[in-house]
């Protein structure tokens, strides 16, 4: 069974991950940009910025975000790098609503955006038909990763690049023991406060413990077909951002 819980990275059927995925999500959809920010101090948004940097898009590029959630990664690229269209993927409609209220207020400064509801191991669009894929925060949450970085790889035209921001393991042990402690103890409470969900965000904390390092995520893609596989690591090794190309 290549299917895992992803809570704990144990074998498990692929039912109980997704799902798990759609109650949390579509129900914190309004309240998840601000628990981004509150929870990481504001970093996330360099780590958007350096995602942006790393992503090899030119004006006539076709761009597809997987795991879109509310848009995040979609208006970042949208106003970095201006590509020729984009296509805003997720697994959960609730958080395509609040990506296309977004949208309808200017985040994309122009450039046209799709909205797509779609499961990441089963992409709905054409072998070849993109010349990047974003992903950040979601492979994580796929409990078949080996199947949902090939679909990732099929929709990509031969040289496309994936690039994938997701958190990560601190090389420093001490900076990595503070931040086991901060996704034990202090991811919950932000949760809660602002999510109104502490449960829901145990299960965060749990799934960045169970994922792969750098280079577990790194070997994942080289199996998945990808080459020239490279990461940067963003505050200390608490988030990494892949780049890999399809050859």
């Amino acid at each position: 069974m290549t299917t895992i819980d992803t809570a704990t990275g144990e074998a498990a059927p692929p039912e109980i991950s997704s799902e798990r995925v759609k109650d949390i999500f579509s129900n914190i959809a309004s309240r998840y940009e601000r628990f981004n920010a509150v929870s990481s101090f504001g970093a996330y948004k360099l780590w958007l910025r350096t995602m942006a940097q790393m992503a090899p898009i030119g004006p006539e590029s076709c761009v597809l975000d997987v795991a879109g959630g509310t848009g995040d990664v979609t208006f970042t690229m949208a106003r970095a790098k201006r590509p020729r269209s984009i296509v805003c993927s997720d697994l959960v409609p609730e958080m395509l609503e609040v990506a296309r209220a977004h949208y309808d207020e200017g985040r994309a400064d122009g450039v046209p955006v799709q909205f797509q509801v779609a499961d990441a191991h089963e992409l709905p669009f054409e072998d070849g038909a993109f010349d990047v894929v974003t992903v950040a925060y979601g492979i994580r949450n796929m409990p078949d990763r080996p199947r949902a970085l090939a679909e990732m790889a099929r929709v990509l035209k031969p040289g496309g690049h994936l690039v994938c921001l997701d958190f990560s393991t601190p090389s420093n042990p001490a900076w990595r023991a503070l931040y086991g402690f901060y996704l034990k103890h202090m991811i919950p409470f932000w949760g809660g406060l602002i999510a109104g969900d502490r449960e829901g965000f145990v299960y965060l904390g749990d799934s960045i413990r169970a994922f792969p390092d750098q280079a577990g995520l790194a070997a994942l893609m080289r199996n998945a077909g990808f080459v020239d596989v490279e990461w940067r690591d963003c505050t200390g090794g608490v988030a990494a951002i892949h780049r890999a190309r399809r050859p």
